[in-house]
């Protein structure tokens, strides 16, 4: 007999399997039904969420279904309610006022009465643009109508129809409505209680009390100028009535125009700046044209202080000239033009001629020294001392040398 034990197969042989691979195919079928049953679980899972949603899609179709019913109902009820006519106005003009047409061209009045404003105000600002764009009775009528706002268009609606036939009826019955917001009618006296206030200046006053001249309507001269001058604030202006009365109001208003004009340049003199530095004697000759380009060309720079060298103290007292003492100052004395003919102005240079550079000598016209410290100046007014030219500039007369 065949014995029934054998030995391993080769894995190319297919007929039997080893225990190794048996427990890795078990291990496999495992997994998979683990993952069916995962898969099951969340098949229901989401089966429930659809229940879920179907079951809230349903409660929001009955709802909107329900809204739609209710909707539907009272959209019936509100047919089946009358509907009210549109409010019908009477029109207070005649059918003739009615039947004229407006040109589309012309421009209303800009103003607006609302029931509160003054009536003759009103009438006033009305009639003032009307004379502007023209028109006839019925226009105006209409253009009036169009200037009522708020209580003020309800009066004129509630007018019986056809009762306005002309314009000067309608201003009638307007002013008869408004005859309260009418201001109380000015008298000639309440001129003098204008006064001018403290710190308020004289064109204002005279501004104010010509407005009120104007509502007035006023026509005494005497009158004007005895109430302007009431009212006036004692000052410089109204000291310059006492002496020369003013005869018109005409006759105050130049006044004041000319004592303003004058007070203005006296602040703009007072409030200028006086420059510092002096200006140069004598207008600058312009330059030609060759000159000016060379000058660009080749500017000139200013060359530093070089001291002097020192000298002996004999040779520098012989130097010093005689110092005198004048009435005026130096610099008003060289520009005597007597003296200045005299005077032998040295050439202009660009060497500084001192340590100071923001000292200025008149008699060089330049800076870096004063006019005291300069000796060729010095020695020139110590020869006309000694001519006897300047003594009578001198504060002690001296007899002239011979």
């Amino acid at each position: 007999m065949r014995s029934t034990r054998q030995g391993p197969v080769a894995p190319n042989g297919g007929e039997s399997l080893t225990l190794q691979q048996v427990m890795e195919t078990m291990q496999a079928l495992q997994e998979e039904v683990v993952a069916s049953r995962a898969n099951q679980e969340r098949i229901q899972a989401d089966l429930a969420a659809s229940r879920a949603t179907n079951e809230e899609m349903r409660h929001s179709n009955e709802e909107l279904r329900r809204d739609l019913q209710n909707h539907a109902g009272e959209r019936e009820k509100e047919d089946q309610e009358p509907v009210m006519p549109p409010r019908e106005f009477s029109m207070s003009f005649s059918q003739e006022i009615m039947d004229v047409l407006i040109r589309a061209t012309l421009v209303g009045p800009k103003v607006t009465f609302t029931g509160t404003e003054d009536s003759e105000a009103h009438l006033t600002a009305f009639y003032t643009q009307m004379m502007l764009v023209g028109g006839s009775d019925a226009v105006r009528c209409k253009l009036f109508m169009s200037t009522l706002v708020g209580t003020a268009m309800d009066w004129f609606i509630s007018l019986p129809d056809g009762h306005v036939t002309l314009f000067p009826q309608l201003t009638k019955l307007f002013e008869a409505q408004y005859i309260a917001n009418q201001a109380p009618p000015s008298i000639s006296y309440d001129l003098f209680d204008i006064r001018q206030y403290q710190g308020e200046t004289l064109k204002e006053f005279l501004h104010l009390f010509r407005a009120q001249v104007v509502r007035l309507n006023l026509k005494d001269e005497r009158m004007m100028v005895h109430a302007f001058r009431k009212g006036i604030v004692s000052g410089p202006f109204s000291e310059s009535l006492i002496p020369n009365h003013p005869k018109t109001f005409t006759e105050i208003r130049r006044r004041a125009v000319a004592h303003n004009a004058t007070k203005e340049e006296v602040n703009e003199k007072h409030t200028c700046v006086v420059p510092t530095r002096p200006r140069v004697s004598g207008r600058p000759q312009p330059l030609r044209v060759h000159e000016a380009a060379i000058e660009k060309k080749t500017p000139v720079k200013q060359q530093p202080y070089q001291p002097r060298k020192p000298q002996t103290r004999g040779r520098e007292r012989e130097n010093v000239p005689p110092r005198h003492d004048f009435v005026v100052e130096l610099k008003d004395l060289i520009a005597i033009p007597n003296v200045a003919e005299r005077l032998k102005v040295p050439p202009k240079t660009n060497k500084r001629l001192g340590p100071n550079k923001n000292a200025w000598c008149e008699f060089h016209q330049a800076f870096s020294h004063l006019i005291r410290n300069w000796l060729a100046l010095g020695h020139q007014l110590d020869e006309l001392v000694k001519n006897g030219f300047l003594g009578d500039y001198l504060q002690e007369k001296q007899e002239p040398r011979t």
